[in-house]
């Protein structure tokens, strides 16, 4: 029998996309951008409830359910699928929350007539307290980044971010997006565009602020050999090769790690988010005020902010039974 001449791709035509499929991510989409514009959600947070609707959304298809007409039984059963996958409670509670919300926001736009996940009792997350450094391990990873890097720019730069970041306790996107223009003229406090475009005002320590000099004198000679016609300038304070003008979030958890280990610290234990929780754990061990952190944090509920004072009670506990000499058995 002679094979066919066809090319492979025309042998096997693509599934057409029913209505039902266009309808699903014409919500999607159109959700999408209305968070986007209307409550100015950040850019990683529009790409988590992207990742999540579309998982839904390829389930649904599979099983030809529509999403203008399904109800609570398919939603529940699409959180069963997610179980049977071996997801966490936490990534499960998430996506309960991002159909909640593409629900809720087809009930508004009058869509539909109801919300499916809105009564739905969801898996919860798992309370765990966040992990954080010691003050000794933190002055290591400060160490390492005067140490890493191939120039001595790079060693610059590198020890810029880390002082900042423990210096303010930034999220590491707020850290890599910000402009030069926050932090010339040696200024005492910087303003920070944090999470839906809300600004505060962060005070930066002595360390931080002669890091900050060092890199920006690096950067101006860098950026002033550079012959006229090259391009604009950079307008971030850690700028990079990418499409988005600076250092991206990944390079940064790269450059974390391998700090970790040249400070002897295991890297499992070292993230960009962890310096975060240090940095409010060692304030709230030196006597600063809970609301103080809640603003330099940027959190908008202050019962986000408390948890971090669970850490220090753990802490004192293990402090007790390992050093008072009536909790030692014997």
């Amino acid at each position: 029998m002679p094979r066919s001449t066809r090319p492979r791709s025309q042998e096997k035509e693509a599934k057409p996309v029913s209505a039902a499929q266009q309808t699903t991510w014409r919500w999607i989409s159109t959700f999408l951008d209305a968070i986007a514009a209307e409550t100015g959600a950040a850019r990683n947070t529009s790409l988590a409830y992207g990742r999540d609707l579309k998982d839904f959304a390829e389930w649904a298809a599979d099983r030809g359910h529509d999403i203008a007409t399904l109800g609570r039984e398919e939603v529940e059963a699409y959180l069963v699928f997610c179980d049977a996958q071996g997801l966490s409670k936490a990534t499960r509670a998430r996506r309960l929350s991002s159909l909640r919300q593409l629900f809720r926001f087809a009930f508004e736009e009058g869509w539909r007539k109801d919300n499916p996940a809105l009564r739905i009792s969801g898996p919860g997350k798992s309370q765990s307290l966040p992990k954080t450094l010691s003050q000794d391990e933190i002055l290591r990873l400060l160490d390492a980044a005067r140490q890493h890097g191939r120039s001595q720019e790079d060693r610059l730069r590198n020890t810029a971010m880390m002082e900042l970041l423990y210096a303010t306790g930034m999220r590491v996107t707020e850290l890599v997006t910000l402009p030069q223009a926050a932090v010339r003229g040696d200024p005492a406090m910087i303003l920070v565009r944090g999470k839906g475009n809300k600004e505060r005002l962060v005070p930066l320590s002595p360390p931080a602020r002669a890091a900050v000099a060092d890199w920006l004198a690096a950067l101006d000679a860098k950026l002033a050999a550079i012959r006229p016609g090259s391009g604009p300038a950079p307008k971030a304070l850690f700028p990079g090769g990418g499409s988005e003008g600076h250092i991206t979030r990944q390079s940064f958890f790269v450059m974390v790690k391998a700090l970790a280990v040249k400070a002897g610290i295991s890297p499992a234990k070292v993230t960009p988010h962890v310096l975060r929780h240090a940095f409010a754990t060692h304030l709230l061990a030196g006597g600063a005020d809970l609301r103080v952190i809640q603003t330099l944090l940027g959190h908008a509920d202050l019962g986000t902010t408390e948890i971090y004072t669970h850490v220090l009670e753990d802490e004192m506990k293990e402090l007790v039974l390992n050093h008072h000499p009536l909790a030692k058995k014997g």
